[in-house]
């Protein structure tokens, strides 16, 4: 393995609504390492994930229980080319369903352990969202606090709260449709933007607590290792480094919002110089710049990005 070189840097994952059509096309093309990755997930799950992530519709992608291995799978692969590559970082941290991938970095869950509970998981919230249905929606322009009165006032309408801190002027909001309406006009008043994600329910939210509370269980019996490198946890935004922390924040995160933010701030004062978003598009870069326009973010996804991260932080 080759030793970190000039600059301390994290490993970062993105999380559902990253996913597109065509999302590891070139890379099962060009990275035989990544072909052996869908390799195994075909193997655990039945499902020819290679096919769905590069010949796969949007509306396919869009339903939570393929999105979520299907990621997850592409995550995954992208991280076997890096470490392939000598990339070892100092710490990581993934965006919602990306946290699964960065347990899998971090040595807590091995591939195939990982893509059945996060399959499992993606089951249970999508069988939740039939049960309550609900969406999400980027609200754009307003402060924390605003979009905390926003729900607050939203809530006379049914249930909505805060879902992704993401970064400054951006949170999403996540709830049953009438209360997402209500909002929507709330934000509209107060002249911020909004943005519904592709997302098929109300996550990160209250409506989600029975698919958390069953899948609390499964992590309850699920054997895991001591991460072997830092994981900062979307719930707490604090560093796990032990089994006890990994089930905490595991069980926690499916109804609690995201704190990104708070989790970026926490790698920098860790010393993290460069950010490696490791999966399809560029969502968890351009929320760093936001978050921290001092920071360096690079994307991975794509054949082309690896001399550019190579360079940067190997020399």
């Amino acid at each position: 393995m080759v030793t970190p070189g000039r600059r301390a840097y994290a490993f970062v994952f993105p999380g559902q609504a990253s996913q597109r059509a065509g999302m590891a096309a070139a890379l099962l093309a060009q990275e035989p390492a990544a072909r052996s990755v869908f390799q195994v997930a075909g193997e655990v799950l039945g499902l020819d994930l290679g096919a769905v992530c590069t010949e796969g519709s949007d509306a396919l992608l869009t339903r939570t229980d393929v999105a979520q291995p299907a990621l997850l799978t592409t995550c995954v692969a992208w991280l076997t080319v890096l470490q392939s590559r000598g990339l070892s970082p100092r710490l990581l941290a993934g965006h919602s369903l990306g946290e699964f991938s960065a347990w899998v970095a971090a040595g807590v869950l091995d591939f195939p352990q990982a893509v059945r509970l996060v399959r499992r998981r993606g089951e249970l919230m999508e069988e939740a969202a039939q049960r309550r249905p609900g969406g999400m929606v980027a609200v754009l322009g307003l402060s924390d606090e605003q979009v905390a009165e926003v729900c607050r006032r939203a809530a006379e309408a049914g249930v909505v709260v805060p879902a992704n801190y993401n970064s400054p002027g951006q949170v999403v909001v996540s709830g049953e449709e009438r209360a997402l309406e209500r909002a929507l006009e709330e934000v509209r008043r107060l002249r911020g933007r909004a943005i519904p994600l592709r997302v098929s329910g109300a996550f990160h939210s209250p409506l989600m607590d029975d698919a958390a509370r069953a899948f609390a269980r499964l992590v309850s019996e699920a054997p895991l290792n001591r991460p072997r490198i830092p994981v900062v946890a979307n719930a707490s935004a604090e560093l796990v480094t032990d089994v006890g922390g990994v089930r905490a924040a595991m069980s926690r995160q499916m109804s609690s919002p995201v704190l990104w933010s708070a989790s970026v701030a926490r790698m920098l004062a860790e010393g993290v110089e460069v950010f490696i978003e490791v999966g399809p598009g560029q969502v968890l870069t351009n929320l760093i710049g936001r978050i921290s326009p001092q920071a360096r973010a690079l994307p991975a996804g794509a054949p082309e990005d690896l001399p550019i991260i190579l360079e940067e932080v190997l020399g």
